[in-house]
C-alpha cells in the first residue's frame, strides 16, 4: 500500500475511498494536488475541522500539494449535510472577512519552505459567482437526476422529518461537484478529501469529471469523530473550541486536550499530533495523565507555538498551588444576575452542563474550591467581598476545571 494511504489508515483518518488500489498506484508514481473544501460560516474554524486540516498536513508531509478551497460561493448557499434547518445567510462582507481569518489558520498548520508543496488557496466564488444559469443547467445540470439527488442522506433526512429544504440548498451538491471539476481543470486536482457525510457529494464530482472530460479522479473520506463519552467533538460547556487565540486562549485550548477522556487519549495522539506511530505504540502503557499532558502540549504547540504550550502546561500545574495568580485562566464574566446569589447558582452559570443536584453532590464531596480553599457551604453568597483581595475569584470544579471569575 502507498505510504500516505497506509499512514492515513493507521492514524484513524480512513473511512471510504473510490478506486483505492488505483489511487495507491498513482500516489506511488507521482506527487498530486488534492483538496478539501471549508465553508466560511464563522470567523474561525474549530476543533471539529482539525482532522481535515491534519489530513492536508499529512498529504503535504508525503510530498503531495494541498489545495484549500474556501467556500466564498457555497457559503452563500449552505450545505444541508447533517443540518436540520436552513443555514443562516451571511452578508458578503462577513463571508469575505471570515475567509481572510480562516486562511491564517491554514498558514500555521501548512507551513513549508518547499514551493512545490506550498498550499494553494482558492475561493470558489471566483467561478461560482460568474456562472450563467442557463449554460450551467445545460452543461452541468444534465448529468444529475432528481432520483439520485433525492437518495442522498442529506436530502432524505430533511424530507423524512418533513423539515424545510430550500431549492437553494438542494443545489449545493451540484455546486460542490462543479468545484471539483473546476479544480481538476485549473489546478490539475486529482483528489478530494472530506468527511464521511460528504461521500455522496464527492462521488458526484468524480462522476461529473469522468463524464465531462474522461479524467480519472478520486475521493477519500474520513470518519465522523465520536468521543468515548458520546459528546460531540470540540464542544464544551463554554462553547466551541476555536482554532484562533483571539477567540480562545492557548491555555483554554491546552486544557481542552488535557481533559480528554482516558479512552480517547491514544486515538487523539494518533489523529491530532505528528508523533510517529511507533513511538505512540511504545508509550501507550505509560501513565495516562502523562499521555494527556503530551497530547495537550503537542496539539497546542502545533497551533500556538512551543512557548505558549509550555506556558499553558506551567499555568495548569500552578492551579494546584496556593500562590496561584489566576493569570491565563479562562475568564468568566458574571453580571448582577449572578452576583449576590449563592454558590450553586454561580457554578450552574459557569458549567451549564452540570445539573444542580450534581453540583450539590460535588459540594458535599469536597469537589468545589473557592480561591484554592474547599467550600462546603452551598448557600455561600457570591458578593463583592469575595472579589476584594484579588479583583477576581478562582473557582475550581473538581480537579480539572478552573476558572477566573470576574465582575
Amino acid at each position: 500500500m502507498n505510504k500516505f494511504l497506509k499512514e492515513f489508515k493507521d492514524r484513524g483518518y480512513f473511512y471510504q475511498c473510490t478506486n483505492e488500489k488505483q489511487l495507491s498506484d498513482l500516489l506511488d508514481k507521482k506527487s498530486i494536488n488534492a483538496y478539501i473544501g471549508f465553508d466560511s460560516t464563522a470567523s474561525s474554524l474549530h476543533v471539529g475541522s482539525l482532522m481535515q486540516i491534519m489530513c492536508l498536513k499529512l498529504l503535504q508531509n508525503h510530498g503531495h500539494r494541498p489545495i484549500v478551497l474556501l467556500g466564498g460561493g457555497t457559503t452563500r448557499i449552505g450545505d444541508p449535510s447533517g443540518k436540520e434547518e436552513t443555514r443562516k445567510i451571511l452578508s458578503e462582507n462577513q463571508i469575505e472577512n471570515n475567509i481572510k481569518n480562516i486562511q491564517n489558520v491554514f498558514k500555521i498548520f501548512l507551513k513549508t519552505n518547499n514551493p512545490k508543496l506550498k498550499p494553494i488557496f482558492v475561493n470558489n466564488y471566483k467561478w461560482l459567482g460568474k456562472l450563467n444559469y442557463i449554460k450551467f443547467l445545460r452543461e452541468i445540470g444534465k448529468h444529475f437526476t432528481i432520483n439520485k439527488m433525492l437518495s442522498f442522506d442529506s436530502v432524505k433526512m430533511r424530507l423524512e422529518r418533513e423539515q424545510s429544504l430550500s431549492y437553494m440548498e438542494f443545489n449545493y451538491m451540484i455546486l460542490q461537484a462543479y468545484d471539483f471539476l473546476e479544480l481538476n481543470k485549473s489546478k490539475n486536482c486529482l483528489m478530494q478529501i472530506g468527511g464521511s457525510d460528504q461521500w455522496g457529494n464527492i462521488v458526484n464530482g468524480v462522476e461529473l469529471i469522468k463524464r465531462q472530460s474522461g479524467n480519472q479522479v478520486y475521493g477519500l473520506t474520513t470518519p465522523l469523530i465520536t468521543l468515548a463519552s458520546g459528546a460531540k467533538m470540540g464542544k464544551t460547556e463554554q462553547g466551541a473550541v476555536w482554532l484562533d487565540k483571539k477567540i480562545l486562549s492557548p491555555y483554554d485550548y491546552w486544557q481542552f486536550w488535557r481533559n480528554t477522556d482516558d479512552r480517547d487519549v491514544i486515538k487523539f495522539l494518533k489523529m491530532f499530533t505528528e508523533i510517529p506511530l511507533d513511538e505512540i505504540e511504545s508509550i501507550k502503557e505509560n501513565n495516562i495523565n502523562d499521555l494527556k499532558i503530551m497530547l495537550a502540549n503537542k496539539a497546542t504547540e502545533m497551533l500556538h507555538g512551543e512557548k505558549a504550550s509550555k506556558e499553558s502546561e506551567k499555568m495548569a500545574a500552578s492551579t494546584f498551588k496556593n500562590d496561584f495568580s489566576g493569570e491565563n485562566l479562562p475568564n468568566i464574566k458574571i453580571n448582577k444576575e449572578v452576583l449576590n446569589k449563592n454558590l450553586i447558582d454561580l457554578i450552574s452559570y459557569v458549567a451549564k452542563d452540570i445539573s444542580k443536584s450534581e453540583i450539590r453532590r460535588l459540594i458535599k464531596s469536597n469537589g468545589i474550591k473557592i480561591n484554592n480553599q474547599l467550600e462546603n457551604n452551598e448557600k455561600l453568597i457570591i458578593d463583592n467581598k469575595l472579589f476584594k483581595k484579588n479583583g477576581f475569584i478562582k473557582l475550581s470544579i473538581g480537579k480539572k476545571k478552573h476558572y477566573k471569575i470576574i465582575i
